[in-house]
C-alpha cells in the first residue's frame, strides 16, 4: 500500500516555487490552499483564547472524541447556523478534517468497495488507495461549473458504497445549486430504497469545510437540510481551518449517524489524531461569540472576494484582448478556476507545452506565477484548467502578476 502511494503534484510544484524564490524570484504563489497569517490572521478572540488556555496548563490529553464543551459548542453552532440538529455524541473532533475523512473511509469502505467522486476532486483518489477501494472518478463539465450533476453520477451509484461530495468545491471554488443537490439527494434515496436489508447502504461523505465562505447571492446547501430522510446516510466534514483562516490550529469536526460516528471515534482513538486541548477549549469559547464570528467572517469574505475578483477581472480583460484565457466567476471558498488554453504551443526554448504540468513550469519560470493544474486533482493533463488559491497573496501581488502572465503568453 505504502509503495503504491502516488506523490502530490502540489508539493512538486511547491518545491519548484521554493527553488525559484531561493534564487531571488518574486513569485505570485497561488498554489497552496492556505493563508498567509500576515494577510489573514486568525480571529483575535481565538488567538487570545489559545494563549490563555496554554497559560492555564491545558496541555494534557483531551478526550479521544473531543472536549465535551467543544462538542456542545459545535452542536449549538450547527443548530443556529444551519438548522442541523446533531447532539454532542454525534460529533467527533480531530486534528483538522483529514483524519475525519480517513476515518469515514475506514468505517464504511471495505477493500474492493466502490467509491464515487467527481473530477476534479481533492484527495479522494488517495483515500481510496489507503483503504483499497475501487475508485470511480466521474468527469464534470465546465458548463456546470465543474460541479457533478445527477445525470453525471446516476450511472455509477448502483452498487457503490460511498459518494464523496464537497461544496464549496476544492479545487474549483464553485458550489451546488439547491436544485442540483436535491436531484443528487433523490438519487441516493432511490438507490437505498432499491437495496435489500442485507446490503450496505450508499453513504454520502459531505465535505463542507468552506461553507461559511460564499460570495454575493450564493447560498450553501447541504443534504440533510434538503432531504431529512438522508440523515442515516450522510457524514459531514467540517471545522475551523478555512472559515477562520486557522489551518495550522488543527480543529476539525465530523457529524453524522450515531453508529457511524461511534466507529470513527474508535478508529481515531487508536490513531490518536486529536486536536490539541488548548485549541479545542479556545474554539469552544469562540464559536458562541456571535458578533465576533460574524464580524470576522464578513471581513474575511470581503478580502477574499476582492482578491478573487481582481484575478477574475484581470483574466477577463485579457480574454477581451484576444488571449486564450478564461475564468469561472468566484462563488465560494478561496479558489478561482482558470483556463489557459495554450497547450500545443512552443516555448521560447523550443519546448512544446504538451501538458498542464509543463505549462505550469513555464508560467513559474516566465511569469513568476504559480498555479495548480486540475491534473493534480485527477483531471487529464491535456485539459487546460487550473486552480488559483488566493489566501496567501495580496490583491496587489495578484494584479502585478497579470502583466507578467500576458508577457509570458506573448512569448509562445
Amino acid at each position: 500500500m505504502a509503495a503504491g502511494l502516488s506523490g502530490s503534484e502540489i508539493i512538486r510544484i511547491g518545491n519548484q516555487v521554493s527553488e525559484q524564490v531561493r534564487q531571488g524570484a518574486n513569485i505570485c504563489n497561488l498554489t497552496i490552499g492556505d493563508f498567509d497569517p500576515k494577510i489573514f490572521p486568525i480571529p483575535t478572540e481565538l488567538n487570545s483564547g489559545i494563549t490563555k488556555a496554554y497559560q492555564q496548563g491545558l496541555t494534557n490529553y483531551p478526550p479521544a472524541a473531543g472536549m465535551g464543551e467543544l462538542r456542545d459548542a459545535v452542536s449549538k453552532f450547527l443548530k443556529i447556523r444551519q438548522g442541523l440538529d446533531y447532539g454532542p455524541n454525534d460529533i467527533l473532533v480531530a486534528g483538522g478534517s483529514r483524519p475525519l475523512i480517513y476515518a469515514t473511509y475506514r468505517a464504511l469502505v471495505d477493500p474492493g468497495d466502490r467509491v464515487v467522486f467527481p473530477l476534479p476532486s481533492w484527495n479522494n483518489n488517495h483515500y481510496c488507495h489507503l483503504t483499497g477501494a475501487t475508485q470511480v472518478a466521474v468527469p464534470t463539465q465546465p458548463e456546470n461549473n465543474f460541479m457533478p450533476t445527477a445525470a453525471d453520477l446516476a450511472p455509477h451509484l448502483p452498487g457503490a458504497t460511498l459518494l464523496a461530495l464537497c461544496s464549496p468545491l476544492n479545487p474549483t471554488g464553485t458550489v451546488f445549486t439547491k436544485a442540483g443537490l436535491e436531484e443528487i439527494c433523490d438519487l441516493v434515496l432511490a438507490e437505498n430504497k432499491r437495496r435489500s436489508a442485507d446490503e450496505k447502504p450508499l453513504y454520502v461523505l459531505y465535505d463542507q469545510i468552506y461553507w461559511l465562505l460564499t460570495f454575493g447571492e450564493t447560498q450553501h446547501f447541504d443534504p440533510v437540510s434538503l432531504r431529512p430522510e438522508l440523515r442515516p446516510y450522510v457524514i459531514y466534514i467540517d471545522g475551523i481551518s478555512k472559515c477562520f483562516a486557522a489551518t495550522g490550529v488543527r480543529v476539525g469536526y465530523s457529524f453524522g449517524p450515531t453508529a457511524i460516528i461511534d466507529k470513527m471515534k474508535s478508529i481515531l482513538g487508536h490513531v490518536g489524531a486529536w486536536a490539541p486541548k488548548a485549541e479545542q477549549v479556545a474554539t469552544a469559547h469562540f464559536l458562541p461569540e456571535v458578533a465576533a464570528v460574524d464580524g470576522f467572517i464578513a471581513d474575511m469574505k470581503t478580502k477574499l472576494q476582492a482578491s478573487l475578483q481582481a484575478l477574475f477581472d484581470g483574466l477577463k480583460e485579457l480574454q477581451t484582448q484576444g488571449y486564450p484565457v478564461d475564468a469561472v466567476a468566484p462563488a465560494g471558498a478561496i479558489y478561482l478556476t482558470i483556463k489557459i488554453d495554450v497547450l500545443g504551443r512552443t516555448a521560447p526554448d523550443g519546448t512544446m507545452l504538451a501538458t498542464t504540468a509543463e505549462l505550469t513550469s513555464y508560467l513559474i519560470a516566465e511569469a513568476n506565477l504559480a498555479l495548480v493544474p486540475f491534473s493534480a486533482f485527477g483531471s487529464p493533463a491535456s485539459e487546460p484548467w487550473f486552480r488559483a488559491s488566493v489566501g496567501a497573496e495580496t490583491v496587489e501581488s495578484i494584479q502585478a502578476a497579470l502583466p507578467r502572465l500576458k508577457a509570458a503568453l506573448d512569448k509562445l
